[in-house]
Formats: C-alpha cells, sequence, structure tokens
C-alpha cells in the first residue's frame, strides 16, 4: 500500500527517522516523502537507496516530493547535491547479486552493511577510526594558530593507514568542505582514495553553505550516531 508523508517544517534528523519507520513498520508498494529542504532531500533519499528501494525526486513549489519504491534488481536513481540524479546498479559489487525476496529481515541488514563497508564478507570487522571535527581550527587561544594545526592535521591524517574509516564533519568544521578551503584538494584526495567523509546537512544550512560544499556526502545526526556506535574509536575535534 502507498504511504505520504509530510515532512516538511522537521530539522534532521526527524525526516530520516520518519522514513526508518516507515520502512521498518511494513512492507509498502511505495513510499512519498514531502520535504522543504536540500539537506532533508539528500539524507532522505539516500536512506532510501541504502535499503534498495529506487528514488525520484520532484521538486514542487520549492518543496522536494521523494518517490521511492522497492527495488531488488532494478537501478536506483538518487539524487545528488546539484539537484541532478545519478543511477547505481542495485547489486553487490563483490557477487554481482541482488537481495532475494526471500531473506529474512536479519539477512538484509547484514546485506546492507556489507555494502556500507561495515562488515566484510566474512563477518569480520576491521578496526574503525572514525574523526569527528566540530571546528575548523584545533585548539583554543589563538585563531590563527589553531587554523593552522587544523590544516596540518588534516593533511597529516593519512598516516592513520586503513584504520582511518570515516571523517565526519559538523558545525564550524564543515567550512573545511567548502569551496576555497585550504585542504579541500587533501579532502578530495582522501575521498578518491575510498575514505568514507560526512557532511552534516543542517549545518550546511545554518551557514548557508550547502551549494558551496565541493566534498563528501551530505549527513544527517542518524548516520552520524550510528557511525559512532559502529565505530571502534571516536576522535573529536
Amino acid at each position: 500500500m502507498p504511504k505520504t508523508i509530510d515532512a516538511r517544517g522537521l530539522a534532521c534528523p526527524a525526516p530520516v527517522l520518519m522514513a526508518k519507520k516507515a520502512v521498518d513498520d511494513a512492507p509498502l508498494k511505495s513510499i512519498t516523502m514531502v520535504v522543504d529542504n536540500q539537506a532533508s532531500m539528500e539524507n532522505v533519499s539516500r536512506f532510501f537507496a541504502s535499503r534498495s528501494f529506487g528514488v525520484d525526486v520532484v521538486t514542487e513549489d520549492g518543496d522536494f516530493r521523494i518517490i521511492a519504491k522497492p527495488s531488488m534488481d532494478t537501478p536506483v536513481t538518487t539524487a545528488t547535491s546539484h539537484g541532478r540524479g545519478k543511477t547505481e546498479q542495485n547489486m553487490d559489487k563483490g557477487t554481482g547479486r541482488s537481495a532475494p525476496e526471500s531473506w529474512s529481515s536479519a539477512e538484509r541488514e547484514q546485506d546492507h552493511r556489507e555494502r556500507r563497508g561495515e562488515v566484510s564478507r566474512d563477518g569480520t570487522e576491521p578496526k574503525k577510526i572514525m574523526v569527528l571535527a566540530a571546528t575548523d581550527r584545533m585548539g583554543f587561544g589563538d585563531d590563527d594558530l589553531g587554523k593552522k594545526l587544523m590544516i596540518s592535521f588534516v593533511k597529516t591524517i593519512a598516516e592513520m593507514g586503513d584504520e582511518l574509516w570515516h571523517l565526519v564533519f559538523v558545525n564550524n568544521g564543515v567550512k573545511l568542505t567548502i569551496q576555497g578551503s585550504p585542504v579541500l584538494e587533501d579532502l578530495l584526495q582522501y575521498e578518491a582514495q575510498g575514505l568514507k567523509i560526512l557532511v552534516c546537512g543542517t549545518c550546511l544550512t545554518h551557514f548557508n553553505l550547502m551549494d558551496a560544499k565541493k566534498v563528501g556526502e551530505t549527513t544527517n545526526m542518524l548516520d552520524i550516531v550510528t557511525a559512532m556506535q559502529l565505530a571502534d574509536k571516536v576522535i573529536q575535534l
């Protein structure tokens, strides 16, 4: 049965939590969510895509109508930060399999975690370090010195090696991900090498920087809290 959810006027992570509840409550032929800002549109679209839903986004009078339908083996269309769609094949990259309809909810969740890189195929979990940057400078006392230290930290963070799992930017830290950032090229290189970079959508909206972001995935507090739970270690700046 189709379901329509009006999430306009709600702050992060409420729209994503409503989407999650709708998916978890009962099988649905389709779910339509209406949101009123780009951050929520990107977060909700990405959530549905992660749960094997095909996603279409329609703009109506400044609002975003997100139409999600279960899809086992067809391409998934997700909205990008520029409002255009990109298509991904909803197949496991390692085995080329799609999720069988006969799978239990636990098997589906395991498959979702494997696709997100949270566990390997044999079920083992590599050590994961999450770095949470809530500022564009390091320490207190002298702001100019703090900014230089943060630049140095970001340029050196690759020395953590494969244990560096997620790099998350919130609050003033999101300013490191925008056009003109002194570490933008470093972050783009890390992302190209496979590092997961998450950027708080609510924070980007607060600073009116959504269109200025040039690296990372726009994210929400549900994703951040989940990442904290899954990480073996969280380093907060």
